[in-house]
This record gives structure tokens, sequence and C-alpha cells, in this order.
């Protein structure tokens, strides 16, 4: 079984938490642009400290507007 790349597992988590199922999600891709407000983000950053056993500050996440952004938190804390 192929181990699921960092894009690929924030792409599955998004797509859940803000059930835009179909939405083009790319790396430039933002929060705005999906329509998730607060409560989807909480949502999404509990999902990816789980799904990577990581503890994400909400200094280190207030500030990601994007989808590559928060790749790039993820790989530098995994």
């Amino acid at each position: 079984m192929m181990q699921e790349s960092v894009e690929q597992a924030l792409e599955r988590i998004v797509r859940r938490v803000t059930r835009k199922r179909d939405a083009e999600i790319s790396g430039g891709t933002t929060f705005a642009d999906l329509k998730a407000d607060s409560l989807d983000r909480v949502q999404i950053l509990i999902a990816l400290e789980d799904t990577f056993d990581i503890a994400l500050a909400d200094e280190e996440v207030s500030n990601i507007q994007t989808m590559a952004e928060f790749v790039s938190l993820i790989e530098t804390k995994i």
C-alpha cells in the first residue's frame, strides 16, 4: 500500500471537512476559495495533527493562507 503524501492527505482532509468533494484544490488554493470558516480550519488542523502525529501552534498556522504553505509547515514538523 502506497503511503499518502502530505499534499494528498491535506487535500483529502480539506475535502472531507469543507464538503467540497469536487473543488479544485492546488497549492495556491486558499481557505477563502473553499469558503472554509474558522470551525472548518480548526477541524482541518486537528485532523492534520492526528494524521501526522504533530502539534501545530496557533501562531504557526494563524498566517497560513494557501495549501502550499500548509504543506511546507507540515513537512517541517514530520
